[in-house]
């Protein structure tokens, strides 16, 4: 099923046919080209997403508690030695945490992460879900965050290309830079819907 996102920030559109972008344009044009096809509104701007470079320190060094063990955990991530002895406690959270560690990248609008993944529940998770592989940087941006300084986003949207992109309810990608990627209200990865904000 066809699919038309539309921003109104800056008045851009994207027209998804399953896991291609079929047209881009302004939402007037496509939403006129293409009368009957679904249109999901979208308030802020259209992106190509984001490539966080910190993908093995998010996925497999962090643990992104179950909401059920809040008394327990919390509900913050947590990293270094606590969350390696929360893995040798129990290995079988490490698939677990790495699917809502993904959850967690896809409401910050990360399509790609970078870096090798050596946990195969944990590349097996990332490959499942449709992230994007990247090449990391020869010089890390920071500290590890799911909304890193300075931001990579990826190259532009094609028409042809996945249908792989995020939105941020901000008025332009300066504020975007300003704001942070916690701002993302919707994630498409292969022409689906990933997350979508409150």
């Amino acid at each position: 099923m066809r699919t038309l996102h539309t921003c109104a920030a800056d008045g851009s559109a994207v027209l998804v046919d399953g896991e291609r972008i079929a047209a881009l344009g302004s939402a007037g044009e496509l939403v006129a080209a293409h009368p009957g096809v679904r249109v999901r509104e979208w308030p802020g701007i259209l992106t190509s997403g984001l490539l966080n470079p910190y993908g093995p320190e998010i996925l497999e060094g962090t643990y992104h508690p179950d909401p059920r063990e809040a008394d327990t955990y919390g509900t913050a991530p947590i990293g270094g030695e606590r969350a390696r002895a929360i893995f040798r406690a129990d290995p079988s959270r490490v698939g677990a945490s790495a699917r809502r560690g993904v959850q967690r990248l896809f409401a910050h609008g990360t399509v790609a992460i970078a870096g090798e993944l050596r946990s195969r529940p944990v590349l097996e998770v990332a490959q499942r879900s449709g992230l994007a592989f990247g090449a990391r940087p020869d010089r890390l941006p920071g500290p590890v965050s799911l909304s890193p300084r300075p931001m990579v986003l990826l190259p532009a949207l094609a028409v042809g290309g996945p249908a792989r992109f995020a939105i941020f309810d901000v008025p332009s990608r300066e504020e975007l830079v300003a704001q942070g990627a916690g701002t993302c209200v919707a994630t498409v990865v292969a022409g689906r819907l990933v997350y979508r904000g409150r």
